[in-house]
């Protein structure tokens, strides 16, 4: 049989981009969410990233309520929150918000990364007391579930609003850790392809051989992300995706900044050498970027190989009008 995409949702940071500002990438942010729910996206989610100057999607409960604000029928969440930067129960009392101002709308997806720099992480939590970090994060996670269930008889503390929304909870990562976690407790999982691909179908196998079946999810849901970008013609996204090309060798460099504007192929290979250009290949293993029929023929091969139940997309195109077209013709697919 043909292979069929699955339902494909939306990855945003609000990449600022070079010659933007944080404005205008917030404004384009909840732009580009009234878009793609109106072609028919089923998730929307934004990510909790600090002191980059690249996204302004820190505050990202506060990002979340906004986009569930303006629109009307797509899910929204967090692509993810990083819980170890956060006190359980203040999350719980945030998602169990929204979950109560937009009911069944929210994801509430959980990363053990810091999503930032020591110094950053220092600042954002007061101290790094994080010795056995690998046993914090899994007892976070439980207690974080415990406040967004039914409280029990004279549970103590509880998360206003929040308790009984049992907002659903996803585990984000690129390691067999997260994979084994979210399969024993149960748990759709996202793996964080999109920019770490080298563990994907290892952790994916890992996932579903371990998964303990639950009430709310009786059978294993994984989610695979992508960079996608599609153009009329090869031409012109392979221009258009030298932007990502830009900013993945800027993380091989150690410099992270807003999303640069797109050069010809032959300019981007000018900029980087065959090591620097393997690294950033083997970064964006896990990506998309041709015409319409192209896209569809490699995001095939891509789900064949990770059998993924649905599709994350970012799309780091640097101008919000050939961005939106993107997902337009992302969606025709």
């Amino acid at each position: 049989m043909p292979t069929t995409l699955p339902p494909l949702s939306v990855l945003d940071l609000s990449l600022i981009v070079e010659g933007g500002s944080a404005a205008e990438a917030l404004r384009n942010t909840l732009d580009l969410a009234t878009h793609c729910e109106a072609l028919g996206y089923r998730r929307y989610w934004v990510a909790e990233h600090h002191n980059m100057d690249g996204v302004a999607s820190s505050a990202t409960a506060v990002l979340v309520g906004q986009i569930a604000a303006v629109t009307r029928t797509i899910r929204v969440g967090s692509g993810g929150v990083m819980l170890p930067n956060h006190a359980p129960l203040v999350i719980a009392e945030q998602f169990g918000t929204l979950a109560t101002l937009y009911p069944d709308r929210i994801d509430l997806g959980l990363g053990r990364a810091p999503g930032t720099d020591r110094l950053t992480m220092r600042a954002l939590r007061r101290h790094l007391d994080t010795a056995g970090e690998e046993d914090e994060f899994p007892r976070n996670v439980v207690e974080l579930q415990a406040y967004l269930d039914d409280a029990e008889p004279e549970q103590a503390v509880r998360a206003i609003p929040g308790v009984g929304t049992k907002v659903p909870i996803w585990l984000l990562g690129s390691s067999l850790f997260s994979a084994q976690l979210a399969a024993y407790l149960g748990l759709p999982f996202a793996f964080a392809s999109h920019f770490a691909p080298d563990l994907l179908e290892q952790a994916l196998e890992v996932y579903r051989a371990t998964y303990r079946p639950g009430e709310r999810w009786p059978k294993p849901h994984a989610m695979v992300g992508v960079n996608a970008i599609v153009a009329p013609t090869e031409d012109e996204a392979a221009m258009l995706f030298t932007s990502v090309q830009q900013r993945f060798l800027g993380m091989q460099r150690g410099r992270r900044g807003p999303l640069p504007r797109p050069v010809t192929p032959a300019e981007m290979e000018a900029m980087w050498s065959p090591a620097e250009k393997a690294g950033v290949m083997r970064m964006l293993a896990c990506a998309a970027a041709g015409s319409p029929a192209s896209v569809r023929e490699q995001l095939k091969a891509i789900v064949e190989r990770t059998r993924a139940d649905e599709l994350i997309v970012a799309t780091g195109v640097h101008e919000h009008a050939a961005r939106k077209r993107s997902y337009e013709l992302l969606a025709r697919l």
